[in-house]
C-alpha cells in the first residue's frame, strides 16, 4: 500500500507549514497564550482565508470537502508550533460531530470561520468518554433542557455554540446549546484553552437522528483521535528537530554533545517512535476516508501510540536540554505540555488501551 502523498498533498503540507512560520513565530506564540480565546481575530480570519476551518465540510455547504487526511497534514503542522487557539474544537472536533448529526445549518458558518463550535462530552478522565456521561436532558413544556458538569470543554467559554452530550429517555442524545459561556479552567497546556459548563436546565435543542447515538458518538471520537495523532506527530517531530540542533551545539567536555553515544541512541530512539507514530496516524486516516474494516483497530492503535510516543520524544527533548528546556523561553516546554495534556483528553490513553485489546479478543 502505497501511502506516498500526491502533489495536492504535498502542496498543501508545505504551504501549511510555511503559512503557520510566518504566522506565529516564538514571540507571537508567548502572547497568544496570555489570550482568553488564545488567538486573534486577524489569526483566526488567515485560518479561515486559507480554506482550514472548511476542510472537513461539504463543498455543498461552503467548504473544501476534503477526508481526514488532508486536515491531518494540516494539523500535523500545527502541532509543530504548538498552534493556540479553537481551531482543533472548532474546525475539527465540532465539525465531524455537526456533519456525523446531520446539522447542516451550522456548517457553513464553521467552515467561513463566522462561528466557532465546540462539543461538551467528556465528563470523566479516563474510561469511554460516551458510555460515562452522566448529564441528563429531558423534556421541559415544549422545550428540553439539560443539567450536569461537563468539567473539561475546549473552549467552552469563547465558542458560539456547544453541541453536549447527555442522556435521554433514548439513550445518548445530542443538543445544541448557544453561548455556553463557561468558566475557563487551568490546564496544563497554556496554549489550549478549556473551561467547566455546570448546567442547571439550561435550554437546548436536539439535533441529530432520534433513539441511541451512542455509535455515532464514538465514530466521530475515532476521527478526533486520529486527528489528536496526527498533530502529536508534528509536536515530536518538532521535538526531534530541536533536540538534534541543540544537541549539536552544546559543548561539554570539549565536545558536542551529539558525539556521545547515549545521546545518539536516545535521537535514534526518538526517530523509531516518531516515525511508527506518523505511519499509524496516515494510515489511521487513510481507512477512516477510505472506510476499510481495519479503521477502528487503526483509529484506536494511532491514538494510543502517538500519544505515548509523543510524550516520550519531548519529555526526551527537554532532557536533551538539561536545564533550560522548561524555561519560558525555550519551546520545549509548551511540546511537552502540548503532549501531555492531550494524553488524557477523550478518555485517554488507556481507553484506547482497553478497546484496543477487547476489539484483539473479539476477533481471536
Amino acid at each position: 500500500m502505497d501511502f506516498t502523498f500526491d502533489a495536492e498533498q504535498v502542496a498543501l503540507r508545505d504551504v501549511a507549514r510555511q503559512a503557520l512560520e510566518r504566522a506565529v513565530d516564538a514571540n507571537t506564540l508567548r502572547a497568544l497564550v496570555d489570550e482568553e480565546t488564545g488567538t486573534t481575530e486577524a489569526l483566526w480570519n488567515q485560518l479561515a482565508d486559507l480554506g482550514w476551518t472548511g476542510l472537513l465540510v461539504p463543498e455543498s455547504h461552503g467548504g473544501a470537502g476534503t477526508g481526514l487526511l488532508e486536515m491531518c497534514i494540516v494539523l500535523e503542522q500545527m502541532g509543530r508550533l504548538p498552534l493556540p487557539g479553537p481551531f482543533f474544537s472548532s474546525a475539527v472536533l465540532a465539525t465531524l460531530a455537526a456533519r456525523a448529526l446531520g446539522a447542516d445549518e451550522l456548517l457553513g458558518p464553521l467552515a467561513s470561520g463566522e462561528q466557532r463550535g465546540t462539543v461538551a462530552l467528556q465528563e470523566m478522565g479516563h474510561g469511554d468518554p460516551v458510555s460515562t456521561v452522566r448529564a441528563r436532558a429531558r423534556r421541559k413544556s415544549a422545550d428540553w433542557v439539560v443539567s450536569g458538569d461537563k468539567p473539561l470543554v475546549l473552549d467552552g467559554h469563547s465558542a458560539d455554540w456547544a453541541i453536549v452530550v447527555a442522556r435521554s429517555e433514548e439513550g445518548v442524545r445530542s443538543f445544541l446549546l448557544e453561548h455556553p459561556g463557561g468558566e475557563p479552567v487551568p490546564t496544563l497546556d497554556p496554549t489550549r484553552k478549556a473551561a467547566r459548563l455546570v448546567l442547571d436546565e439550561r435550554k437546548v435543542r436536539p439535533i441529530g437522528p432520534s433513539g441511541n447515538q451512542a455509535a455515532l458518538w464514538r465514530r466521530v471520537l475515532d476521527d478526533v483521535g486520529v486527528g489528536l495523532a496526527s498533530e502529536l506527530v508534528g509536536v515530536a517531530d518538532r521535538a526531534l528537530e530541536e533536540a538534534i540542533e541543540y544537541a549539536k551545539v552544546r559543548v561539554v567536555f570539549d565536545r558536542p554533545i551529539a558525539t556521545f553515544q547515549v545521546v545518539k541512541h536516545r535521537m535514534v530512539d526518538m526517530f523509531h517512535q516518531l516515525e511508527m507514530a506518523r505511519v499509524g496516524a496516515q494510515f489511521a486516516a487513510w481507512a477512516s476516508d477510505a472506510n476499510a474494516p481495519e479503521r477502528e483497530r487503526a483509529a484506536a492503535m494511532a491514538a494510543g501510540y502517538a500519544s505515548e510516543a509523543a510524550v516520550k520524544v519531548t519529555g526526551d527533548n527537554i532532557q536533551t536540554h538539561g536545564g533550560i528546556g522548561f524555561t519560558w523561553a525555550n519551546d520545549a516546554h509548551f511540546l511537552f505540555k502540548r503532549a501531555k495534556q492531550n494524553e488524557v483528553l477523550l478518555g485517554g490513553v488507556s481507553y484506547e488501551h482497553h478497546r484496543l485489546a477487547r476489539m484483539l479478543v473479539e476477533s481471536a
